[in-house]
């Protein structure tokens, strides 16, 4: 697994889903240097263009710009084109997790998760 400390991104509309993930994160024993929030899609961009972030977590259902919009986005820059994304939702749809998945989504997880299940995510992610 890589040792760098980490950067990440997360995305969600509510203030209590990102201090969970915030907290289930600091469980996975990953090499994290610094958490940024953001509390939509936009927001994601304004903040993703004053640092540099190696993942970034998203929730799909948002307001003013979801995850899937924020996904085409991404994968519409060439500097932000290869930047993981795990989107993290509790949306069932087959068809709008193959949807996220087909414009690029590296992985997705489903809530309720665990920190067991993120640092798994994560940990293949960032062995791979």
């Amino acid at each position: 697994m890589k040792t760098e400390p980490l950067e990440l991104l997360i995305v969600d509309d509510s203030a209590a889903i990102r201090k969970i993930l915030q907290r289930v994160l600091q469980q996975t024993d990953l090499p994290i240097a610094a958490v940024f929030e953001a509390g939509d899609g936009q927001q994601a961009l304004d903040l993703l263009r004053l640092h540099h972030v190696n993942l970034v977590l998203s929730d799909i259902n948002m307001p003013n710009m979801d995850g899937i919009e924020l996904l085409r986005a991404l994968r519409a820059s060439a500097e932000w084109q290869h930047l993981p994304v795990i989107l993290i939702t509790t949306e069932g749809s087959p068809a709008k997790v193959a949807q996220a998945v087909e414009l690029g989504a590296t992985s997705y997880i489903r809530k309720p998760f665990t920190s067991d299940q993120l640092r798994d995510k994560l940990s293949a992610l960032l062995s791979a």
